[in-house]
């Protein structure tokens, strides 16, 4: 059994992956306890929402946006729907597991309501999550706490292997990323979450030159891996000069105030300064702190301005893993790079997870300020369509052969 390092579960700030190692690797004791610390985290999350907006939680209709009692009830589906109703030999399988073997009643189904139609994300189209008939808060927390405590039950007699624990890494994966959408909802509807950005460190000038050479993609394991991490690929790089920090406000002003972009969401220029909108208020922005909320279109006019470009996947990931003083885990950063399969990619059982966004989307690289420690791994790979400016991204640049 891997005993739990208290220290890497307990810090906020780690940029260097080792409680996303933790995670991917621990046992049934670190897995419950991150397990027990994500839920307290959405509970939390959940607590602020129906402070700013009453026990409905009402939200308005957009594309950027899920009802917020639908979320709180899907988190419970999803981790249900993989262990506590999902046959024992097929949750023991793992990554192999049968996504169509059927499965075990709902809880809600003693109650008359068909879960599944409810929070299936899958099969609910988007927009008909305003209208659907959704138990109350009150209900939908005792489910979640329901949903958890079978969780841990069935943790704790699962076998001790990766495919044995892989459904509940999943779960608690999965949780993770759907709390750190809250934080930037909450951005976009203009409410504090109780959750906010720390002081940024020092800025760190100047850029790293890394040499040509091949570079190996994803993740090969032992551990959990997301099926779009797996299962890699090398690739040659030509050597490049990339910036040891994701670029600074300091560094994106002057091609605003030329024009060269456009002011960017939840920015202002008034009383001679600028200005950023955070947890529900104006705040003088720090020129020092990273670049947020550009799209990946924004991101790449910059450097088309400055003479620079976007680095590629695998670059930004030799960089994080290789290069001493390769600063990051403060904003997503878009790259050059569009999501793609890796050469002999398989979906795991959750099918809808990577397959349907092969689309040329941008892949993002590191993790933001509102990403638990355990999200945030120099591999893992996230991904958002190119004109989103709701989540917390940023960027850093390369530059050109000419320019180096």
């Amino acid at each position: 059994m891997v005993a739990i390092d208290q220290g890497i579960l307990s810090e906020p700030g780690d940029a260097c992956g080792a409680a996303a190692e933790q995670a991917r690797r621990g046992g049934r004791e670190t897995l419950a306890a991150l397990l027990r610390r994500t839920r307290a985290r959405t509970l939390r999350l959940a607590q602020a929402y129906e402070a700013a907006l009453g026990p409905g939680l009402r939200v308005p209709r957009s594309p950027e946006l899920n009802p917020p009692l639908w979320e709180l009830g899907h988190l419970g589906w999803f981790a249900d729907r993989w262990i506590a109703r999902q046959p024992t030999p097929q949750r023991e399988r793992g990554a192999r597991a049968d996504p169509l073997a059927p499965l075990a009643p709902a809880r809600q189904a003693v109650r008359g309501l068909d879960a599944d139609a409810l929070y299936d994300s899958s099969a609910v189209p988007h927009d008909a999550r305003w209208s659907l008939p959704l138990p109350d808060l009150a209900t939908t927390r005792a489910d979640l706490q329901a949903s958890l405590d079978d969780t841990l039950a069935w943790l704790a007699r699962a076998p001790e292997t990766d495919d044995g624990l892989y459904a509940f890494r999943l779960a608690l994966f999965h949780e993770d990323m759907h709390n750190e959408a809250w934080i930037c909802m909450a951005q976009v509807l203009d409410i504090d979450p109780g959750e906010a950005a720390p002081s940024p460190p020092a800025a760190r000038e100047g850029t790293l030159h890394l040499p040509a050479g091949p570079w190996t993609l994803g993740w090969r394991g032992p551990g959990f891996a997301f099926d779009n991490e797996w299962p890699g690929q090398t690739v040659e790089l030509a050597a490049v000069d990339i910036d040891a920090a994701p670029v600074s406000w300091a560094r994106y002003l002057p091609a605003i105030e030329a024009g060269a972009v456009p002011v960017p969401r939840f920015l202002q220029h008034k009383a001679g300064g600028w200005w950023q909108r955070a947890q529900g208020r104006w705040r003088v922005l720090d020129p020092q702190a990273p670049v947020c909320h550009v799209s990946a279109t924004e991101a790449q006019a910059w450097c088309a301005w400055t003479g620079r470009r976007l680095p590629t996947e695998a670059e930004w990931e030799r960089a994080a893993l290789s290069a001493p003083g390769f600063a990051w885990g403060q904003v997503w950063e878009w790259t050059a790079s569009a999501f793609a399969p890796h050469p002999g990619f398989e979906p795991h059982p959750y099918r809808d997870y990577s397959q349907p966004w092969f689309d040329g989307r941008p892949v993002l690289k590191g993790a933001s300020w509102a990403s638990a420690p355990q999200m945030r791994h120099p591999r893992y790979r996230n991904f958002f369509g190119a004109p989103r400016n709701d989540i917390l991204a940023g960027f850093r640049s390369v530059a050109l052969p000419a320019a180096r």
